[in-house]
């Protein structure tokens, strides 16, 4: 079954965000990385890990340690295996900086994330739904 990437280091975020899936009855696998580095060894492989199968989606936070979200959308958008990747940014960021890169880096959609958890929850869910279901895509 393919799988859906979620880079994100807040812990509490990446719960509602698994909580939100299963809600929706999803059957992508959600696969969770907590940093733009373990990111990018999973795309791309390094020394010791060879590169993963890619995922459908890949719903990225911009404020990680190691390696910013910004930079991991620029390589994924820099390299012919993972170009086409569908890439949400799924962030509380509300700089228009971040959105304006985000978009100039060719970033599919940009979602800031609710504060309330129903809220969240229903934008996760929808997320999925259009993404996973509705969305045509190159990569299916």
């Amino acid at each position: 079954m393919s799988h859906i990437l979620l880079v994100e280091d807040n812990p509490n975020d990446r719960l509602l965000t698994q909580r939100a899936f299963k809600k929706s009855n999803l059957g992508n696998d959600l696969l969770m990385v907590n940093d733009g580095e373990e990111a990018l060894i999973h795309l791309f492989g390094n020394a010791d890990t060879p590169p993963q199968p890619l995922p459908v989606l890949i719903l990225l936070d911009l404020k990680l340690p190691k390696v910013d979200g910004l930079e991991v959308l620029q390589q994924i958008r820099a390299s012919e295996r993972t170009r086409l990747l569908p890439v949400v940014i799924l962030t509380s960021s509300k700089e228009q900086d971040d959105l304006v890169r985000s978009y100039t880096l060719g970033v599919n959609s940009y979602v800031r994330k609710p504060v309330d958890f129903n809220e969240f929850v229903a934008a996760v869910q929808q997320l999925g739904l259009y993404w996973l279901v509705l969305n045509e895509s190159l990569l299916k």
